[in-house]
């Protein structure tokens, strides 16, 4: 089991930056997909990045080129660096580890939250 305490979050204006950290507890953090996640009032949770234990990565469309995620295994934290931050990029911001099994069982983690708000 795996838990998970973000920080860096807060109020920015747009065009600006924040980087988000996630520390993880726990070994194997290594084995773990860790993702960031977020949602924004009255709308669902949206997978926003997402990097593997290896350090491959993956974002949606409307962050790319903007967020950059990263992973220190070492260190067992994961970071996401927001730049050129835009109002809709506003939201409460989830860390989120994923353990999956050669069975195919999928184990998520999650952490608690932090609130990011674009606005002038």
């Amino acid at each position: 089991q795996v838990q998970l305490v973000e920080s860096g979050g807060g109020l920015v204006q747009p065009g600006g930056s924040l980087r988000l950290s996630c520390a993880a507890s726990g070994s194997t953090f290594s084995s773990y997909v860790m993702s960031w996640y977020r949602q924004a009032p009255g709308k669902q949770r949206e997978l926003v990045a997402t990097v593997t234990g290896g350090g491959n990565t993956n974002y949606v469309d409307s962050v790319k080129g903007r967020f950059t995620i990263s992973r220190d295994n070492a260190k067992n934290t994961v970071s996401l660096q927001m730049n050129i931050l835009k109002p809709e990029d506003s939201g409460v911001y989830y860390c989120n580890a994923l353990l999956i099994r050669l069975s195919g069982d999928r184990f998520p983690y999650w952490g608690q939250g932090t609130q990011v708000t674009v606005s002038s």
